[in-house]
């Protein structure tokens, strides 16, 4: 006897597992893009301090008591938006109706957000800060022994450039993260909000929010990052999402978006940043240094200036 069992599907779609992008840890918005493609700003500069000529002697022409006098010089610095990308796709409308709904253009815009669009800017902005920053010594092996001297390393270097103290935020990788918990001289302190904790902070350390970020977002071999987002300017002019019903040859949804967007790291504030990247091999054996895999290589490799 022949028994045809039931089939029965449920309104469920396997999801991709997506991460929350973290960038606005690291970076800041202070231009304002709104009418333009580019921002020019002022880079001014400064006299230098003379010892005070009390009696007036031996000046020399085109000196005073005070010192030769000086012209401030005021350059400018330009940032033109570069990215301009987009998708693009459609939903049948048998289709839609036909998967029970779960084939439906909001459900879909909002999974291309978060497994497409999210991860590339990330990707792209990682990228430029990794490139742009002030100091990138060489790639060394990073080990439970040494990790926190690495980074202590780091922070010796933005307090002799007179980074603010308040704010830097320590970007790794998973796997430096363990490394970080198996280091008898790091304590983590892992006391935050819960401000903090939903916008990624998961521990501090030496002062500095500690933000882990899956390896596909960040360049290849990283390691670590030490960052004040006052250093990058990470502006998305243009982040639009359509879904069209039965516009002309189509029945069913046209789902389009587009997205302007790049990022910079300012001149000035470059020693703002602090790169760390690890040894090849060191970084293949601690299953790091995977690329985006987004189709966009502009954050890919440090080696390429983005800002």
């Amino acid at each position: 006897m022949a028994i045809n069992l039931v089939t029965k599907f449920e309104k469920y779609v396997d999801e991709l597992f997506t991460k929350d992008s973290k960038r606005s840890l690291v970076t800041n918005n202070d231009f304002d893009w709104t009418g333009a493609h580019t921002v020019k700003i002022y880079k001014v500069s400064t006299a230098q301090m003379n010892d005070y000529n009390r009696t007036g002697e031996d000046l020399q022409p085109g000196e005073s008591r005070y010192g030769t006098v000086e012209n401030l010089d005021a350059t400018t610095e330009e940032m033109t938006l570069k990215k301009d990308r987009s998708f693009t796709f459609v939903i049948d409308k048998l289709d839609r109706d036909e998967t029970g709904d779960a084939l439906n253009a909001a459900d879909a815009l909002n999974r291309q957000s978060r497994q497409v669009v999210i991860p590339e800017i990330d990707a792209y902005t990682y990228g430029v800060m990794a490139a742009g920053a002030g100091t990138k010594p060489d790639a060394k092996e990073l080990t439970a022994v040494n990790i926190y001297n690495e980074i202590i390393a780091g922070t010796e270097i933005l307090d002799d450039a007179m980074v603010p103290d308040t704010g830097r935020v320590l970007i790794v990788v998973p796997a430096v993260y363990r490394l970080m918990k198996a280091c008898k001289d790091i304590n983590l302190d892992c006391d935050i909000s819960e401000d903090q904790r939903r916008k990624g902070v998961i521990a501090m350390v030496d002062g500095m929010d500690v933000v882990k970020v899956p390896a596909v977002r960040l360049p290849a071999n990283f390691g670590f990052m030490i960052a004040h987002p006052i250093a990058t300017v990470a502006p998305v002019k243009l982040e639009d999402y359509k879904a069209h019903e039965d516009p002309p040859g189509i029945s069913g949804a046209l789902c389009e978006g587009r997205f302007v967007y790049d990022a910079f790291v300012l001149e000035n504030k470059v020693m703002a940043i602090y790169y760390q990247a690890m040894a090849a091999a060191a970084a293949n054996d601690s299953g790091a240094g995977d690329d985006s895999g987004d189709g966009d290589d502009s954050g890919d490799d440090v080696q390429e200036q983005g800002a």
